[in-house]
């Protein structure tokens, strides 16, 4: 008789498998959409949980947490639905198309939902005569977004921070632990039969790895219901 495999766990939950909490206290957004005028970055800080610094802005006696943009300092003023400079935060429509945008809000007023890790940023395209503000990201997608829509102009700080190496294995554990992320991680077919599916086998005989969209949550491993299998002629 087998156990649980490391995905039923991990889903299940447990001591063992669990985001630690303290990681997640800053939450990225944008103030109230009443809320316009100067704001005030009053401070840097570090957030484990998100690879870019965040710069905590006042404006009005309200916070709110937000990514740092390339030469972010504290004292900083920034402006609200105002002119259109690095730093700024705008609503979509009143972007000019070729300018950098990051924290982009999916629907208005959510709080900015794309485009938030270290070093990245989108290029607004175009606006449309239907009143749509396209958007284009580094990986060739382009968004269609409602104008209302708020978006930070600039480029996130932290570029390269994936270049950088963790060096030691204790340092990458405690990062992976933050984000509740498995590591490390091992080849299923290393495993005992118990464990996994593909497990054992007597060496690296690779099994069947196509697997039933409905299929169990201890068998659904591997290609689930895939259009095709093989290399491409």
């Amino acid at each position: 008789m087998g156990k649980r495999i490391i995905q039923q766990a991990r889903g299940k939950g447990s001591l063992t498998y669990r985001v630690r909490k303290q990681a997640f206290s800053k939450r990225i957004g944008y103030p109230s959409q009443d809320k316009k005028g100067e704001a005030e970055i009053i401070a840097i800080v570090h957030s484990a949980a998100h690879s870019a610094p965040l710069m905590k802005v006042m404006i009005n006696n309200q916070t709110f947490y937000n990514p740092a943009f390339n030469g972010a300092f504290v004292g900083q003023k920034i402006s609200i639905d105002g002119e259109p400079k690095e730093g700024n935060i705008l609503s979509m429509g009143k972007i000019s198309p070729g300018t950098q945008i990051y924290n982009i809000e999916r629907n208005p007023g959510d709080g900015g939902k794309m485009i938030r890790t270290a070093g990245s940023f989108a290029v607004v395209s175009k606006q449309m005569e239907n009143k749509l503000v396209v958007v284009s990201f580094s990986n060739k997608k382009i968004v269609t977004l409602n104008p209302a829509c708020r978006a930070t102009i600039g480029r996130i700080a932290g570029d390269g921070k994936i270049l950088k190496p963790f060096v030691k294995a204790g340092k990458k554990h405690y990062k992976m632990k933050a984000v509740n992320r498995l590591w490390p991680r091992t080849s299923a077919v290393k495993v005992n039969a118990v464990d996994h599916p593909f497990g054992s086998g007597r060496g690296k005989r690779i099994k069947q790895k196509i697997a039933q969209r409905n299929a169990p949550a201890g068998q659904r491993v591997g290609h689930i219901r895939p259009r095709r299998t093989g290399y491409r002629g």
